[in-house]
């Protein structure tokens, strides 16, 4: 099994923006990053997760852990409903940041994924690498 840990960091928001992936294949780890110059931490916890599935194979198992509610909650509820509604929440308007929901969503379906929330900040090892490499790619946009 593949293990991603995920996450996304902004200085401001929007602002300059970083991305961090820290993978996981037994005792192999693999770190990923980059950043934006002017985003929002949205869109890089969106990033980090798309960057992750973006590195494995297609029918690949893997697990990825972020902190991030709102990636967690739209990939497994709310992108059912917003693909239903022509990508438009419940409240008919547009969905912010469809370009990657879509993206994250069509990596997600090709690939056996599961999803798992941990606090951030709380000293989770993966969740803290992953935080660490979100400010590594947002600091040349600084």
């Amino acid at each position: 099994m593949i293990k991603a840990y995920t996450d996304g960091a902004c200085s401001g928001n929007p602002g300059p923006g970083g991305w961090g992936v820290l993978m996981e294949v037994g005792a192999d780890k693999k770190e990923l990053c980059g950043g934006e110059r002017e985003t929002t931490n949205n869109r890089m916890e969106l990033m980090a997760a798309i960057r992750a599935l973006e590195e494995v194979r297609p029918g690949t198992d893997i697990s990825i852990t972020t902190d991030s509610q709102y990636v967690k909650n739209g990939v497994e509820t709310w992108v059912h409903g917003w693909k239903r509604n022509g990508w438009k929440t419940a409240a008919k308007k547009p969905v912010k940041n469809q370009d990657l929901w879509q993206t994250l969503d069509a990596l997600a379906e090709a690939r056996s994924v599961s999803w798992a929330w941990v606090k951030g900040h709380a000293g989770h090892e993966g969740n803290e690498a992953a935080d660490a490499l979100a400010r590594k790619g947002m600091a040349p946009y600084q």
